[in-house]
C-alpha cells in the first residue's frame, strides 16, 4: 500500500511539474560523461541512451545533447569543457564521471586517478559551469552487476566504484549542487531482489532498461532545475 501512494504521489508531482513547463520557454541540456553517458552501443540505439529518453519525457520543451565519450576520465572532461559543454551554451549540464577515474587497470595496483584527484576534478568542474552561467547536476554512476570481470587488481571494481561516488555525494553536498543518485538507486534495486546484471549488456553499460530507468530518475530533478532557471 505504501509503495502504492508513493508511486500515485510521484506521478502526481511529475505531472504537475510538467504542466507548469508547458509553455515555457525550451531549454538545452547537456549530458557530460563517459561510455554510460555516451550509451549507444551494440543492443541501444542512439534514440534509446538515457539522454535521448529525458528528452523525449520532457514532452518537447528540452533540447538534449549527448556529450558522452567512451572511456573518459574527469581530467579529459575539464580538458574539453569549453568546446563541448560550455560553447552550446546549454540551461544545464549533467556531470556523471567515476567509472574509468576508480579503476584499476590490469598490472596496476593503483586507480587511473587517485581519489583525491577525482574530488578535485568534480570541483573544477562545477567551478567551469558557474563561471560559465551553467546550472549543474551531478549524477553517480550506476553500480556494476553481480557478477563483473575483477579489475587489474584482482577485486570487483564496484567496491572501489562506490567510494569514488560517495565522493560526488559529498561534493554535491558540500557545494548545494543537485545530485541524482543513480549508484544508490540500482545499488538498492539490487539489494531489494532486482537482478541489475539485467539491465545491462556487460554487468556495467545499462541496456535499455537501464537507459529507461536512469532517464526516470533523472527527471524530477532535472524539473526542479528547469523550474528555477
Amino acid at each position: 500500500m505504501k509503495t502504492r501512494l508513493l508511486t500515485i504521489l510521484t506521478t502526481i508531482i511529475l505531472t504537475t511539474s510538467l504542466m507548469a513547463f508547458q509553455g515555457a520557454t525550451p531549454v538545452t541540456i547537456v549530458t557530460l560523461g563517459d561510455s554510460i553517458t555516451k550509451g549507444w552501443r551494440p543492443g541501444v540505439t542512439k534514440e534509446e541512451t538515457f539522454s535521448a529518453v529525458l528528452e523525449k519525457l520532457l514532452t518537447g520543451k528540452a533540447q538534449v545533447i549527448n556529450v558522452g565519450i567512451g572511456g573518459e576520465r574527469t581530467d579529459q572532461a575539464l580538458n574539453r569543457f569549453e568546446k563541448d559543454v560550455a560553447a552550446k551554451k546549454p540551461t544545464i549540464v549533467t556531470i556523471m564521471y567515476g567509472a574509468n577515474d576508480s579503476y584499476i587497470d590490469k598490472g596496476k595496483d593503483q586507480p587511473r586517478l587517485s581519489k583525491e584527484q577525482f574530488e578535485a576534478n568534480l570541483n573544477k568542474l562545477l567551478e567551469q559551469c558557474k563561471k560559465a552561467g551553467i546550472k549543474p547536476i551531478l549524477m553517480t554512476s550506476n553500480a556494476y552487476g553481480r557478477t563483473p570481470s575483477k579489475n587489474g587488481a584482482g577485486n570487483n571494481p564496484n567496491d572501489l566504484l562506490a567510494q569514488y561516488m560517495e565522493i560526488t555525494r559529498k561534493v554535491a553536498l558540500k557545494t548545494s549542487t543537485p545530485l541524482v543518485d543513480h549508484f544508490e538507486f540500482w545499488t538498492a534495486k539490487d539489494k531489494g531482489g532486482t537482478d541489475i546484471g539485467k539491465w545491462t549488456t556487460d554487468q556495467l553499460h545499462p541496456n535499455v532498461a537501464g537507459h529507461k530507468a536512469m532517464a526516470e530518475l533523472m527527471l524530477p530533478v532535472v524539473l526542479e532545475v528547469i523550474g528555477k532557471k
